[in-house]
């Protein structure tokens, strides 16, 4: 099957179509080239292809507009971004467009036909069907993760390279950060992905009933067991079991799921026989595994066991320029779809952008879906938000000052932060103008465009470079 992949190179430089016809070759591929992307979709339509190479930087179409053109009127060809202009950026930007993978120059004969092989494999999973594919691709695609932020785009790269293992993944990560959708991120870009996703909350699931409810158990284990039961880790057979807030399982339960993990098979509770286990572990926690290790509150090889593959899923306050996409987000999806969705306020939105949400991205979300509610017209402004993010110093309070020095200390302060306040509001209100595009608003302004990326910086609001540069 993979002898007879047909593998097309659209690459402007002679040495690299040369050099990949040469390699894939060898390796037993049907290798064709085009020097552009004009000349590369015009194949594609004579011809066809299984797999399209296809480098990001070239004269006329670009990659990111073959990869475009591919995705809507051939979905059955698996397209892989090529560049020697590699960022963390255009490779998730890619992969959210549809490639299902990306390969940076330069690169050896061993990373192209690894490359070219995973996306042979992912493709006949798939199956040949274009409605199967499309179908499965709008279950996994990576855009259910909002944001564009260097944090979360690591985190996509991170992503991209474990999905397609089958390695066990730890996801650390506070609450309300979206781990369970990295874990199904993981899941459906995986060579699992049209088997069963089984997530489980472990700190929702009684102590004395955890075990039973992952390992099934046979009639008459227990007072109350009448019939046979078969536990989550047989439904999630084949497919990846996602154990949420692992720190929360007991530690009788913790050794059982070590030998699950070692030997992969395990008996349901009061029964002999052994069941095969054939599943993938995806483990999630909000809490330090290592100091429960040293505790003595979670097992030392199981945590080993976990700390295999290991993804942080950052807070919401160390990606703060991801507020106004996550923001919008929330926005449209509390429409009703009777009135327009709502916009932000620039007043609103600085005081989103300001605030140090440790609910996290369900904390935003929860606060957007009561502003839309408690609006009464089609912008939310700043009454319509919690009084807490609207005066956070109200529950710090503020000392009267002794004397004529603490007083002239206090005032220098609250200007400061009044200073520091309108500069805040008038950046972002800038940048709202203008669509978020850092160049545009510095010009809007009549500023330099260095003097306003400062002020972006002194807030903390990083756009990506592809967006100030546009």
């Amino acid at each position: 099957m993979e002898s007879a992949a047909r593998v097309l190179v659209i690459d402007d430089e002679e040495v690299v179509r040369k050099s990949c016809e040469r390699v894939l070759g060898e390796a037993g591929y049907q290798v064709s080239t085009a020097s552009g992307g004009l000349e590369g979709m015009e194949h594609i339509e004579r011809e066809g292809c299984d797999i399209a190479c296809v480098d990001l930087k070239m004269p006329g179409i670009d990659g990111m507009e073959v990869l475009r053109r591919v995705r809507e009127t051939h979905p059955e060809v698996g397209v892989i971004i090529i560049t020697g202009y590699s960022t963390v950026e255009t490779a998730v930007e890619a992969m959210k467009l549809g490639a299902i993978d990306y390969l940076c120059k330069p690169f050896a004969p061993d990373d192209l036909t690894a490359v070219i092989g995973r996306a042979v494999a992912q493709r006949a999973l798939l199956g040949e069907g274009t409605a199967h594919q499309e179908e499965l691709r709008a279950r996994y695609e990576l855009d259910n993760i909002v944001g564009t932020s260097r944090r979360l785009e690591e985190m996509f790269r991170a992503i991209v390279k474990v999905a397609p293992t089958s390695s066990t993944v730890l996801i650390q990560g506070e609450s309300g950060v979206g781990k369970e959708l990295v874990a199904k991120a993981i899941h459906f870009n995986s060579l699992r992905r049209d088997k069963p996703f089984v997530p489980v909350d472990c700190a929702g699931i009684p102590e004395g009933v955890l075990e039973s409810e992952l390992f099934g158990y046979h009639k008459g284990a227990f007072t109350g067991a009448v019939a046979t039961r078969s536990g989550l880790l047989e439904a999630a057979d084949g497919g990846t079991l996602l154990l949420d807030e692992i720190a929360n399982i007991p530690l009788a339960v913790q050794a059982r799921l070590l030998r699950v993990l070692q030997e992969r098979e395990y008996r349901r509770v009061g029964e002999t026989r052994l069941v095969k286990a054939d599943f993938r572990l995806v483990a999630a926690t909000n809490r330090d595994l290592s100091a429960m290790v040293k505790e003595g509150r979670f097992r030392d090889d199981l945590y080993y066991r976990l700390n295999v593959l290991v993804i942080r899923v950052p807070p919401l306050r160390e990606r703060k320029e991801d507020i106004p996409v996550l923001a919008r987000h929330f926005l449209r999806r509390a429409a009703t779809g009777q009135e327009p969705v709502k916009r932000l306020s620039a007043e609103a939105m600085s005081i989103l952008i300001g605030h140090d949400w440790p609910g996290n991205v369900r904390e935003l979300a929860n606060v957007i879906e009561a502003a839309v509610v408690l609006g009464d017209g089609t912008t939310i402004r700043p009454e319509h938000l919690p009084l807490e993010l609207r005066h956070p110093a109200l529950e710090l309070g503020v000392d009267v000052p002794a004397t004529a020095e603490e007083l002239k200390e206090l005032k220098k302060n609250i200007r400061s932060q009044s200073t520091d306040r309108l500069e805040h509001l008038f950046v972002v209100a800038a940048l709202e103008r203008n669509d978020w595009n850092a160049t545009r608003a510095a010009s809007d302004v009549g500023m330099q465009r260095t003097n306003f990326q400062a002020l972006m910086r002194k807030f903390g609001i990083r756009l990506r470079e592809t967006d100030a540069d546009e």
